[in-house]
């Protein structure tokens, strides 16, 4: 399964609005693969540090964004390596991309701070200001600038996950029910997850300004070649109830 982080007091207080559970999401799809969980965490160490020790004990793929840097909120690195019982240290590979960055005296010790990942850890390439992120135990560490974390993730799942695309291809398919609320649907929904078992049906209701019912979104979603069959038998099953669709 792949989850995702996505870390920064400034998202839970409204300064920022995320944009990389849509992104990640996309990058996933374009490659026939699915995100199973997110998570939004604040910069607070000890909840990093126990979310992370409970998804490194999975087998999840994980996409961290945000909070690699090495100002004083920013704690990712440091709760990765406490999640994994090893310290922190100045990657050598880090090292000299920092140093080839900041050239001319300028990479102080809290520029080369951002090199030191967990022991055991992988760079991650920078295309945008050449400072890495990192890998470990199939947890991967970006940047929350959308302009680098985006190409560092897409090479990531290029570089190590190749094998698993199209693996978690999925479709989608539905109508828009009248006259109907969400528990009349119910055992439409029922019958069609009965008999397929390589879809999920879903309903998606739509409010008036007074709380006045306009329709139903209903439909399939998963394996494609179940979706065209399965839909039939939704629409089948709506009709037999006496709701008009489209």
């Amino acid at each position: 399964m792949f989850g995702a982080y996505i870390i920064g007091d400034e998202l839970l207080v409204g300064k920022r609005e995320d944009k990389h559970l849509g992104f990640l999401i996309g990058a996933l799809a374009r490659r026939g693969l699915r995100l199973a969980w997110a998570h939004y965490l604040g910069d607070d160490p000890a909840r990093l540090t126990e979310a992370l020790r409970r998804s490194l004990a999975s087998s999840d793929v994980v996409f961290s964004f945000g909070g690699i840097g090495a100002t004083p909120d920013d704690h990712t690195r440091q709760c990765a390596a406490a999640a994994l019982g090893v310290p922190l240290e100045l990657h050598p590979e880090a090292e000299r991309e920092i140093r080839g960055r900041f050239a001319g005296g300028e990479a102080t010790p809290q520029r080369l701070a951002m090199g030191e990942f967990p022991r055991g850890a992988a760079v991650i390439p920078n295309p945008v200001n050449r400072i890495p992120g990192f890998s470990i135990a199939e947890h991967h560490f970006v940047p929350g600038f959308p302009q680098m974390a985006w190409p560092m993730a897409e090479w990531v799942l290029d570089t190590r996950y190749r094998a698993l695309f199209d693996r978690q291809r999925w479709a989608e398919d539905s109508i828009l029910v009248y006259q109907a609320g969400e528990s009349q649907l119910i055992p439409a929904m029922q019958a069609v997850e009965r008999e397929f078992n390589g879809v999920k049906v879903f309903s998606l209701p739509s409010m008036g300004p007074n709380g006045s019912r306009i329709h139903v979104e209903l439909g399939v979603r998963g394996d494609p070649t179940q979706v065209a069959p399965a839909m039939d038998r939704l629409r089948r099953e709506v009709a037999a109830a006496g709701f008009p669709y489209k």
